[in-house]
């Protein structure tokens, strides 16, 4: 039996300097896709798979932001009520997440996001945990989070998403080295963070999900630098190969990279035709800038 998954964490204190002046005052997760804040699909994403309970590594300035979007706004509530917009109502109402579900902690400094994590461990504790990098917005019916718990399920120990990427960009990413593969979950003995392309075990890449155990708190605590000099989470996960199984699943979806400004506009135009109530028209709408 594996111990459920309740705790998902979002690093989610960067500043989003790639996309300034816009996060100048507003936190890059709250940029939209669409009608929603990219922080939205991803706690979206986390409910479907049955978490309870949200971690937000942030720091001062986004706190506010995030507890102003997921908490109760009960004037615009009521004028939506009095105006009768249920529809819009309803939508309001579906992103407010109750008090003792949200938690905040601080990176005080940009140290990787094996330092993000760790910044969390006191309220994950002893638990095996989720990790949600919001960047990393997924198209998936059920979300990717779901499949890679159904995963977890079977295998327990740490379950990561993943994708193969062409080679030559396989030091944008943490690579797996493979031992077995099915073409559908592969089991790695080891990872490496960023390596040059020839110098990379596979081009099986890990994308923004992970299902982690606690045990990788412990190499966490060490504090050990890698590629970049900062603490990466995949040298952490890497440690812990042999005592704690580990999984690579190839989801069912579509990932768009919200970090970049092509990925960004790309889940726009995706998200956008499939949220939008006339499709057809945003379609035709598009076909005059191509």
């Amino acid at each position: 039996m594996t111990t459920p998954i309740t705790k998902v964490v979002f690093p989610v204190a960067g500043l989003g300097t790639r996309f300034l002046p816009a996060t100048k005052a507003i936190a890059k997760e709250m940029l939209p896709v669409a009608d929603q804040p990219l922080i939205q699909y991803a706690v979206q994403e986390a409910l479907e798979a049955g978490i309870e309970e949200f971690i937000f590594v942030t720091n001062p300035t986004n706190e506010r932001i995030l507890k102003a979007h997921f908490e109760a706004n009960e004037d615009l509530e009521a004028t939506l009520a009095e105006r009768g917009k249920t529809a819009e109502l309803k939508v309001v109402t579906e992103t407010t997440l109750a008090d003792n579900q949200v938690k905040f902690c601080y990176q005080d400094q940009p140290l990787g996001l094996g330092h993000a994590v760790w910044c969390a461990r006191e309220f994950v504790a002893h638990e095996p945990f989720a990790v949600i990098l919001p960047d990393d917005l997924i198209m998936a019916a059920p979300g990717c989070l779901k499949q890679m718990m159904d995963a977890h399920t079977k295998y327990g120990g740490n379950v990561v998403a993943v994708e193969d990427v062409p080679r030559e960009l396989t030091n944008r990413y943490g690579i797996l080295d493979v031992d077995q593969d099915d073409g559908k979950v592969a089991s790695a003995k080891g990872l490496v963070e960023k390596p040059a392309p020839e110098e990379a075990p596979s081009t099986l890449s890990i994308i923004g999900r992970y299902i982690l155990d606690a045990q990788v708190f412990a190499h966490l605590d060490k504090k050990m630098t890698g590629a970049g000099g900062e603490i990466q989470l995949t040298d952490a996960i890497a440690a812990t190969i042999g005592d704690v199984a580990f999984h690579g699943l190839r989801f069912d979806g579509q990932r768009f990279d919200c970090g970049s400004m092509n990925g960004f506009v790309e889940a726009n135009v995706a998200f956008g035709l499939k949220r939008s109530n006339h499709p057809d028209e945003l379609r035709s709408v598009l076909k005059n800038h191509i």
